[in-house]
């Protein structure tokens, strides 16, 4: 897939970008790592946008997975799969907001919202098209944490599927040629999931393949924004890259305890990648999805390969509590 195009130079992306797209990809509250990027282009002059995918993290969800573009409302299309968000995008049924939309009413313009429950080959279809209807000039796709990288086989990985679709779909996107995508870890380890050592030799997996893109950290200015989006929308693993950003060092437990993060300053960094020479290195899970035709088939995958997904634990978690019928 790298073909004889030059490998993505993260600094040279990220300055000449006048309207990047930036979105988080792993659901939830991935939309604030998204942001760190964003703002740091917005230093620049640029005039950024920020979105995530359909799949907020509850507790217990009676709708297990993430949300179809059908069962959202106030929101704008921008192309099949891809809606534009305002400070009222819901859940039809529920009401429930995204964090895309909260991220809406702090910045005071529309986010995107990717509908994940598509196959890598829709979402890529629909971004190329959202992209230049928003006059994007780059799309990177930010994970925080850093399980987009993963093997498979580590013993914190709890959520790959998400990451994995998004991905495939960033390396759908690269070889049409369509727009220039950038890959980004942020907040490396905060999710409680991989480990700093884990992700940090996933990353340097990648640089082997020559896919190292650079890194940049949190300065002053976007640390100050991100505390001011980590008040507004709900997520424990962007606010541990702010803390990391203020000094914090050492094991901090987040998910009420059931997970473990080891915080030091290079959570306050995002280190970016080159999607083509990722998917065939360290992204394994991304590369064994990237021609699923949707969610339900992407999982059926990791399945085979005897990974466990967000969505296996969400469906577990609901049958688990649901009362019996008499």
């Amino acid at each position: 897939m790298t073909g004889e195009r030059p490998l993505a130079d993260a600094d040279a992306l990220l300055s000449s970008a006048r309207r990047p797209l930036v979105l988080g990809i792993g659901g939830g509250g991935d939309v604030v790592g998204a942001l760190a990027t964003a703002e740091l282009c917005r230093a620049n002059g640029a005039e950024p946008v920020v979105g995530g995918v359909t799949w907020e993290r509850r507790p217990i969800d009676p709708n297990p997975g993430p949300r179809a573009e059908s069962e959202i409302e106030g929101a704008r299309r921008l192309a099949p799969g891809v809606l534009a968000a305002s400070g009222s995008t819901r859940v039809r049924d529920s009401g429930v907001l995204f964090a895309e939309s909260r991220m809406a009413e702090l910045l005071g313009e529309e986010t995107v919202l990717v509908d994940v429950t598509l196959g890598p080959a829709a979402i890529a279809d629909g971004l190329a098209a959202a992209a230049d209807g928003l006059g994007a000039d780059l799309i990177v796709f930010a994970d925080v944490g850093g399980d987009a990288l993963a093997h498979g086989d580590e013993p914190g990985l709890a959520s790959p599927l998400c990451d994995a679709i998004m991905l495939a779909a960033a390396a759908r996107l690269w070889k049409a040629r369509t727009v220039p995508v950038l890959g980004g870890i942020f907040g490396v380890g905060c999710d409680g999931e991989l480990t700093p050592a884990e992700v940090l030799a996933r990353i340097a997996e990648v640089a082997e393949a020559g896919g190292f893109a650079g890194a940049r950290g949190l300065t002053p200015a976007v640390a100050t924004r991100l505390e001011e989006a980590v008040e507004a929308i709900p997520t424990e693993a962007s606010a541990q890259a702010v803390r990391c950003f203020h000094g914090a060092i050492g094991e901090t437990a987040i998910r009420q305890g059931r997970r473990t993060v080891v915080l030091s300053p290079v959570g306050a960094l995002t280190f970016y990648f080159d999607v083509s020479r990722a998917i065939w290195s360290a992204a394994r899970l991304a590369a064994a999805v990237i021609d699923a035709e949707d969610l339900e088939a992407a999982n059926e995958l990791l399945r085979a390969r005897g990974v466990r997904t967000e969505l296996d634990y969400e469906r577990d978690a609901f049958h688990t509590v649901r009362p019996l019928s008499n």
